[in-house]
């Protein structure tokens, strides 16, 4: 008791040493004579509170973009806009400024009164992360597809629905059902409850869709490390064409639907809805998604696209060749 008492005293003695001066602006001197130790033991304490979380260090870079390759986005595949951000070309800071750089262009379309629905994934959460407002935004938020479990909640679309309403001060329509399914008829099942005919219902009337782009490569498909395909469940749905998916939506390299079977075991938003939705942004870059993220906007999946630099050219290459 003794023990887990000392640990929470040390926590608030180094919370309060962090706040003084990060928020407060004092110096590590005024710092050491207000707790009463020596300014060495400042400097310590506050690596330490860095180390142990309890400091957490964020750094808003403005994305920097390249306008040419963007307008040749934009000219190739008939897109309202296009974001090629200079990022690394793989790992977490890919993922920052892919994030960074869909806030970004999330902001040029977002507005009070609208619908904006949230699919799922991890560059999804990236832009949810950075996304900021200095006003609120009144607006309905709509999970796209079901849930993928305590897992994965980081970038799960419920929790990411969550994290964007509080936000944006928005209402909040969830779908509780499991984004996997045994299989057709519990899908329909599920259709059948009344939550999930209202959240369907608002998914119809979205302006805005906030989507990933998946793909069937099995070092980096999401379905497949979040344990929710086998790899031979993979390797099928890639014999079946499908290269890439839009909210578990699959197709081939011509962006022509594919893989329609696994589809209806799928909790999410139908095709025909989903290429309604007048804006539908996605952000996704990386080696392993170039020929995914061409299949989505031959098919249409996509209209505004944030990508990096890199993959913006292999996309481009790519589609000369096939």
């Amino acid at each position: 008791m003794k023990d887990k008492r000392a640990t929470q005293d040390r926590a608030s003695l180094l919370a309060d040493v962090a706040e003084m001066y990060y928020l407060e602006d004092k110096n590590q001197s005024e710092i050491a004579k207000a707790v009463g130790v020596t300014r060495s033991m400042i400097s310590r304490m506050l690596t330490e509170a860095r180390q142990g979380g309890i400091v957490e260090i964020r750094i808003r870079r403005a994305a920097k973009s390249d306008p040419d390759l963007e307008l040749a986005l934009v000219e190739r595949f008939g897109l309202k806009d296009a974001f090629a951000v200079t990022a690394p070309a793989e790992g977490e800071r890919l993922m920052r400024a892919l994030g960074n750089a869909g806030a970004q262009m999330l902001k040029r379309y977002t507005a009070s009164d609208m619908t904006l629905g949230l699919a799922w994934g991890t560059s999804i959460s990236a832009t949810v992360d950075a996304f900021e407002t200095s006003e609120a935004l009144p607006m309905r938020l709509v999970q796209l597809v079901g849930a993928m479990g305590v897992r994965n909640m980081e970038y799960d679309g419920h929790d990411l629905v969550s994290r964007l309403s509080e936000k944006v001060g928005g209402e909040a329509y969830y779908l509780n059902a499991p984004y996997v399914c045994k299989d057709e008829q519990m899908v329909a099942s599920l259709l059948e409850t009344k939550s999930i005919q209202e959240t369907v219902k608002a998914g119809r009337k979205t302006d805005v869709a906030l989507v990933g782009v998946g793909t069937t490569l099995p070092e980096y498909s999401s379905f497949y490390l979040a344990g929710y395909v086998s790899l031979q469940e993979l390797k099928e749905l890639r014999r079946e064409g499908g290269i890439g998916d839009v909210c578990g939506l699959h197709f081939d390299i011509h962006g022509q639907p594919a893989c329609e079977e696994f589809t209806r075991r799928l909790m999410t938003i139908r095709r025909k809805d989903l290429l309604s939705i007048p804006t539908r942004l996605g952000v996704a870059g990386g080696e392993g998604k170039v020929e995914a993220i061409l299949g989505a906007l031959r098919g249409g999946y996509v209209n505004v696209l944030v990508t990096d630099t890199a993959t913006a050219r292999k996309v481009l290459d790519l589609a000369d060749e096939k």
